[in-house]
């Protein structure tokens, strides 16, 4: 398609270049007329590779899935009228989880604005204070100063997707007649080679990043104070970045002799280092242990930790608290920490581990051993189940079939938590992702198909029946662009979460059934039979891991796991009470 064939043409494959050469590799391009210019632009502009979505819900987590897993920006196309507004919740997580989208919206022209025109709403700030940047790039112009413009709009809305914090933009992008590549005379040729060409392999515009090193002085006084205080923890919380943080984190474990609570979603569990701690939720439920290793310092890295008993801990400790504000994001909702420290978390770690020797000690070997007899209270209570599968021990095996360097993605509500409290680390590395931005069970399947779109290889999802229902259209996604992708359900007809709540326990049964507990009834098979996914339904712990191992051999499964919900609570708290016997074996019982 020659770039002089149509203004739109132009004006479409301009903006599209300056946002490839500011380091998009992937769009997603949902179908619809008035951004036909846009789509073509997409499938024409090299080194861009071009995913076509249905449903523009499932396109923006499909899109959001991609970035996690690349932490990459990558574009979203929806055609006028409401199409772009299904694009809103994964907006949201993206400004939560700081993940970076640029989304180009078309639009009709300002004269059908306000008229009654069809497929015509008001787009401008579509999303509010979630996006990081809105313009509206005016109608295509056949004139140089115009194009360019588009142009360095393009690169700095790229540029401001990427920067700290990371997030989505919004360009609105409206449209004349012809929508289709028609021919057409503009006057190409009186236009520049900077309007026509922009500046060859590099943005018209070149936004560079501020300094992502942390403060020294910072750092400086905190490794004063590392150096002064025996009785610390380093905590690490959800993030995305594959960016060789697990060794730093590790280093500067041995280095400080402090032991570290790693989260599932942290990068830092999974092949973390000989003082990572992945039961920590069983250690400091348990109050002799907790009464007697109260740290002085906590070294806090990522988002927020899935369970509750930790962060109370956290907060109660009267500990002083540094939390290290990866690409500006902050998690301190109880105004406990007394500094924060900005700067990549990697550079951090790198830094504060220079001139330190301290070394692991009792108060760290104590962490290691106490979660080692959890981890043995834990597998001999998971054993006596023999070939049940409930709702922890499922989660358990899905992460005990996973080699080394899978993709792994699990759902928000109880899936995350079950991996978080019963499924430790070891030495085998993993990429475990979610959106934990928000925490909504919204767009899970079509967030996982990304992730494994983007990384061109299989990925494994383990989801909620309800999660999964919200987001069928996601297996349809998974099955048109060809990912290979493993969804692992856990169906338990409805909100298994909702029974730990005290709403539980004063609601009227009948009630709590029909308003939380929402059972279904739906026969998953058919889902996957919707989407050509190979099902199976295992039974036994054997039969699970043979179906995750089979998954990730290619192609598009779906695996339900059918278990009890009137019984998970209890199948929990059996847990957590073996654990917590073995721990009251301890010497500071």
């Amino acid at each position: 398609m020659s770039l002089d064939t149509n203004l739109n043409v132009l004006w479409s494959r301009a903006l599209l270049e300056e946002l490839v050469r500011g380091g998009v590799r992937h769009a997603v391009v949902c179908p619809g007329s008035r951004s036909s210019a846009l789509a073509l632009a997409c499938a024409h502009t090299p080194g861009l590779r071009v995913w076509s979505v249905i449903d523009e819900r499932s396109a923006g987590f499909f899109a959001l899935g991609m970035a996690k897993q690349s932490r990459q920006p990558v574009v979203l196309v929806a055609t006028s009228g409401s199409a772009g507004a299904h694009f809103f919740p994964a907006v949201i997580e993206a400004a939560m989880a700081q993940v970076p989208l640029v989304i180009l919206t078309a639009d009709r022209p300002l004269e059908l604005q306000g008229w009654g025109a069809p497929q015509t709403v008001p787009q401008g700030r579509f999303y509010g204070d979630f996006a990081r940047l809105f313009a509206d790039v005016g109608m295509p112009e056949a004139n140089s100063p115009a194009i360019a413009h588009l142009r360095a709009t393009a690169a700095r809305a790229v540029s401001t997707a990427c920067r700290a914090p990371r997030g989505a933009v919004q360009l609105n992008v409206p449209f004349r007649e012809p929508l289709a590549p028609i021919p057409q005379d503009f006057g190409a040729e009186k236009l520049t080679a900077l309007a026509r060409e922009g500046r060859a392999d590099a943005p018209i515009t070149r936004i560079l990043p501020a300094s992502r090193a942390p403060d020294a002085e910072a750092l400086d006084a905190v490794r004063a104070r590392i150096a002064a205080t025996e009785r610390g923890v380093i905590v690490c919380g959800p993030r995305d970045e594959d960016d060789g943080f697990a060794e730093a984190i590790a280093a500067l474990s041995l280095a400080t002799g402090y032991p570290v609570l790693a989260e599932a979603t942290s990068q830092a569990r999974y092949g973390g280092g000989p003082l990572t701690v992945s039961l920590y939720d069983a250690l400091l439920r348990h109050e002799p242990f907790t009464r007697s290793h109260t740290p002085e310092l906590v070294l806090r890295f990522g988002g927020g930790l899935t369970p509750k008993s930790p962060q109370q801990w956290l907060d109660t400790s009267g500990a002083d608290i540094t939390v290290f504000s990866d690409e500006s994001a902050l998690y301190d909702p109880a105004h406990r920490a007394a500094r924060v420290v900005e700067g990549n978390a990697v550079l951090a770690c790198r830094a504060l581990t220079e001139g330190l020797s301290r070394g692991p000690g009792r108060w760290a070997q104590d962490f290691v051993n106490a979660e080692r007899m959890a981890r043995s209270a834990l597998e001999a209570a998971l054993g006596e189940q023999s070939e049940a599968l409930t709702e922890p021990r499922l989660a358990r095996e899905v992460v005990a079939a996973l080699p080394a360097n899978a993709l792994f993605f699990v759902s928000s509500s109880m899936p995350i938590r079950a991996v978080d409290a019963f499924a430790h680390g070891g030495c085998v590395p993993l990429r475990v992702l979610a959106n934990r931005g928000a925490n909504g069970i919204d767009g899970i399947v079509s967030s996982a198909a990304g992730m494994a779109a983007a990384a061109g290889r299989p990925a494994v999802l383990l989801s909620g029946d309800l999660a999964l229902l919200h987001d069928v259209g996601g297996l349809v996604t998974a099955a048109r662009a060809r990912v290979p992708l493993t969804v692992v359900v856990v169906n338990n007809d409805g909100g298994g979460i909702f029974s730990f709540l005290p709403l539980a326990q004063v609601a009227k049964p009948d009630e709590f059934e029909t308003l939380f507990g929402t059972p279904h009834g739906v026969d998953l098979s058919h889902a996957a039979a919707l989407a050509g996914a190979r099902f199976e339904r295992p039974t036994t712990p054997a039969a699970l891991r043979a179906a995750v191992r089979t998954g990730l051999e290619g192609g598009l499964h779906l695996v339900e796991v059918q278990v009890d919900r009137t019984t998970n609570v209890a199948a929990h708290r059996h847990l957590y009470a073996r654990m917590a016997a073995a721990l009251g074996e301890g010497p500071w019982a």
